[in-house]
Parts: C-alpha cells; sequence; structure tokens
C-alpha cells in the first residue's frame, strides 16, 4: 500500500493547526490567572516549582488569589488582560472541536489503513530511527521508509504525538475538571492529584509547542516549497506555488487571531454566549448529572487553604462577626411554599450534619483539601418545598464586590446561581464548620456553600439569603452570577 496525502487528511492538517493556536493562547491565558505550578494539591505559598511571575504577596495584611493574577499580553495569550472567562470560553469551546476533529481523523486512518503510516510494525525501525538522529546530526537528510512519506525518525514522532501525546493532553486536562475529579477521586490521583495533573497539561503543552518548532524546522530543511506542496496538492509538485499558497494562508490565521481576539475583548458579552452555548450544552450532557464521591483522609488536609475573595467590609457584616453571629439568620424564600429565617445555632441543630473532606478547585488553578460540616442543602429544599415553576437557587451574599474588592470589574452584591437539581447532590452543603472548627470569617463565616463538582467561586461565601426562582434572566446582568456577569464565565462551571 502506498501512504500518500489524501484529501481529507490535507483538510484536517489544517483545521488542527487552526485549533492547536488557538488551544495554547487560550491556554497561556488560563495559566495567567494563577501563574505557578505545583506538585502538591495544598497549593501552598512558596512550595511552587515553577512561577511565572514577579509579583510577591505582602506578609502584613490579607490577600488573595485574585491579586495574584498576571495581565498576559494578547500576543501570546486568547484574549488577553487577566480576561480568565473568556479564556476558558476560547479554550474549551477550540479544545471541543480539536477533540472531534482527532477523533475523525483516527477513525480515517484506520478506515483506510493510512494508520501504518505512524504505527511501526517492526522493531527494526528503532535501530533506524537512531540512524537517521545520526544523519541529522552530521547535517545529512536520511532516506524515507520504502513506500512511505517519512523516515523512521519522523514515523516515530508523528505517532507519538498523535497516539501518545493528544491523548495524554485530553486525559491530564479532565483530570483537572471538577466534576470528574469530584465523581471519579482515582482518575485524578491516577495522575499524582490535581496539581501534578496541571504541571503534566503544562509539560505537555512545553512538548506540543516543541514539536510545532521542530515540525516547522524539518519541512525548511526538506525543502519548504517541496513538503507544503504535499499538503496542498497531495504530491511534490508547484513548488512555487505551494509557497505562495502556505505564506497567504499562514497569514490568514493570524489575521483569524488578530480579528477574534479584538471581538472578544470589544464584544465580550457576545463572544461569551455564543462559545457559551456549545460549551454549556457539552457540559449539561455529560458532567452535570455527575454527583461527588470525594473522602479525603483527615492526614490529607491541606495545612493552609488559600483565600479567594476579601470579606465584607460593611458595619452590619463586623459587628455581626465581633458577637460570633449570634444575630445571623438565614432567610430562605421565592418560589417555595413554606419561607423560613433560620439562625446559625438552628442550622447547627438541623437533623442531618454532615461532614466531607473534599478537593477544592479554584477556577484560577490552585486547590486544597478541606473538611467542610454543615446542613445538607436538600434538606433545606425539603422544608420550604419549592414550587413546581422553581428552577434554580440564588445565593445572595453579603459581599459587595464595588467595596469590598475595588479592583475588580464590575460592582454590586455578590451573588450566585445553580440548577435546583444540584441541591440534590449528595455533597453539596451549607457549612458553618472547617477543618472542625467554627468557619472562618476569610472562607466565608458565618455560612457558605459547598458544591463540590463545580469551581470555586461558585461556592457562595458569607451567604445572606437564599431564593428559588423560576429563571435568573432578571438578576444583575442575567448571565447566572457576579462573575458570570462581570467577568464573563459560563454559568456552571464544572469544567
Amino acid at each position: 500500500m502506498e501512504f500518500g496525502y489524501p484529501w481529507w487528511l490535507r483538510v484536517e492538517h489544517l483545521v488542527n493547526i487552526i485549533f492547536m493556536t488557538f488551544l495554547i493562547r487560550s491556554g497561556i491565558e488560563i495559566l495567567g490567572t494563577h501563574p505557578k505550578l505545583y506538585w502538591n494539591d495544598h497549593s501552598k505559598p512558596g512550595s511552587e516549582w515553577a512561577r511565572f511571575t514577579r509579583k510577591v504577596m505582602p506578609r502584613d495584611r490579607l490577600y488573595d488569589t485574585l491579586d495574584e493574577e498576571e495581565s498576559y499580553s494578547s500576543i501570546i495569550s486568547m484574549p488577553g488582560h487577566k480576561n480568565l472567562g473568556l479564556g476558558r470560553h476560547w479554550h474549551f469551546f477550540t479544545v471541543i472541536g480539536w477533540i472531534l476533529t482527532g477523533l475523525l481523523y483516527v477513525t480515517l486512518l484506520f478506515a483506510t489503513g493510512q494508520w501504518r503510516r505512524y504505527v511501526p510494525y517492526s522493531w527494526e525501525i528503532f535501530p533506524m530511527a537512531y540512524q537517521d538522529m545520526v544523519q541529522y546530526l552530521s547535517f545529512e537528510l536520511p532516506p524515507t521508509l520504502p513506500g512511505q512519506p517519512f523516515n523512521a525518525v519522523q514515523k516515530l514522532s508523528y505517532g507519538a504525538v498523535i497516539f501518545l501525546l493528544a491523548p495524554f493532553q485530553i486525559l491530564t486536562g479532565a483530570a483537572q475538571s471538577p466534576a470528574l475529579e469530584a465523581r471519579f477521586p482515582w482518575f485524578v490521583r491516577m495522575f499524582g492529584g490535581r496539581q501534578w495533573a496541571r504541571s503534566l497539561h503544562f509539560l505537555g503543552l512545553l512538548a506540543f509547542v516543541g514539536f510545532i518548532g521542530v515540525h516547522v524546522f524539518m519541512v525548511i530543511v526538506h525543502g519548504f516549497g517541496q513538503e507544503t506542496a504535499k499538503m496542498i496538492f497531495g504530491r511534490q509538485t508547484l513548488p512555487a506555488l505551494s509557497t505562495a499558497i502556505t505564506l497567504v494562508a499562514a497569514t490568514g490565521l493570524v489575521v483569524l487571531h488578530v480579528a477574534t481576539t479584538k471581538y472578544t475583548l470589544a464584544r465580550p458579552r457576545s463572544t461569551q454566549r455564543a462559545l457559551g452555548a456549545v460549551v454549556m450544552g457539552v457540559r449539561r450532557v455529560l458532567l452535570n448529572p455527575l454527583t461527588s464521591r470525594q473522602s479525603y483522609p483527615r492526614k490529607a488536609l491541606s495545612p493552609e487553604h488559600r483565600v479567594n475573595g476579601k470579606p465584607p467590609n460593611a458595619d452590619f457584616y463586623k459587628i455581626m462577626a465581633a458577637h460570633n453571629f449570634a444575630g445571623y439568620r438565614l432567610e430562605v424564600g421565592g418560589l417555595v411554599e413554606r419561607p423560613i429565617s433560620l439562625s446559625l445555632e438552628e442550622l447547627r441543630t438541623f437533623p442531618t450534619k454532615q461532614t466531607q473532606r473534599v478537593l477544592h478547585n479554584c477556577v484560577q488553578g490552585w486547590s486544597s483539601i478541606g473538611e467542610w460540616t454543615g446542613v445538607p442543602l436538600r434538606q433545606i429544599v425539603d422544608l420550604v418545598r419549592p414550587l413546581p415553576e422553581a428552577r434554580y437557587i440564588v445565593f445572595l451574599t453579603m459581599q459587595d464586590s464595588g467595596r469590598d474588592e475595588p479592583s475588580a470589574e464590575g460592582a454590586g452584591q455578590f451573588y450566585e446561581v445553580i440548577p435546583l437539581e444540584f441541591a440534590h447532590h449528595p455533597q453539596t452543603l451549607l457549612a458553618y464548620e472547617m477543618n472542625g472548627e467554627p468557619l472562618p470569617i476569610k472562607h466565608g463565616a458565618p455560612l457558605r456553600l459547598r458544591l463540590e463538582t463545580q469551581v470555586g467561586f461558585k461556592m457562595a461565601k458569607w451567604i445572606e439569603r437564599i431564593e428559588f426562582v423560576s429563571d435568573h434572566s432578571i438578576i444583575g446582568e442575567g448571565m447566572g452570577g457576579w462573575r458570570e456577569d462581570n467577568v464573563f464565565y459560563d454559568r456552571d462551571v464544572g469544567i
């Protein structure tokens, strides 16, 4: 069988280039919001093995992880300038397209017998690859394999990228999904933990970037016109024309990136809605049904749990905190048969007191393991009896973004929305204790939500009121939460 360059292979090569460049840039945007990498799930400050920031955090006052964010240029990140929500939209939208393209590509490889162009079927290829490397280092071009378009080292390299590196990136990326981690804790442990998966995913990114650089260099060494002709015409012909077409295509790729970046920054809400429609559709089907089954041993608890978000600065909150929240009352209402008002002491005396030791996943990338104790949210739901039209639960907090986080985008009362069905997940909790002690102020006292299949910002802290609603479109900017409104995330961030 002759292994040429069929039309579908050439088309997928072009599509793959587009997806890969968007994946790399959006991945850099995500890294910029917590530009540190760890080999431990505690993400303890100072324990990082790599850092991509010169910021030094203060030791004499409280800081949160938002203060650690870096603003990378749009030249390298997508869309750049501390836009994590939009960066995640682009990353997940692109990865969906990239995976579908890859699945189609591999299917066609095996359906047409073209898989033999990448998969070695004789041990002789390994000493041949060694000889090829020797020839390259001697500034000589090794011969191609009989009947194939590549030499031995090229065949092994392309096969490793397609069948090893690409699946590795997919699996290490999936291991950072809170929903998958919560439902299948063994899966993330397979990689050594959440931060191991994140670090390995970054190293995989470097491997892809390195491969792309070497690949382009080899195309130039072997003859730019002849090699690009293979991907344009399917054979070595018209090298001058193929060179011109390649340069035009490369220019078009740059224009595409510039245009989409400018549009994203100029119209963040439109971008959020368009990309989010695809990402959220996949999430609803694959991730929303998953429930948490985590149970970490007590010895695994993080010695220090990072802080995200500034505590309320209002006088009423300070007075209430000074009296150990004796005057606190949780108001629960909206579309329910029986609105209620509960003190903190009444919450502590609920029939079921649940404790869980789980992995906290911040949307920025860091993680911690904590023990949380409180009331299962389903008990509150059963008590108030939601009306048939109730579909969402809104958590209104005592935190005001304009007052408590003056550097944050937007201003107003912090709130979060979750689908009603999330309340029945076994580890959805209204927590009033952390690690066996009353919930600290910096972590949400007197009451915070724990929703282990979602990222951290969905777990509202300093909760003041809970409302059952049929629709969240008239609340805030209508996107389902303060960060969704102002930092352009999706509503249910389970990826």
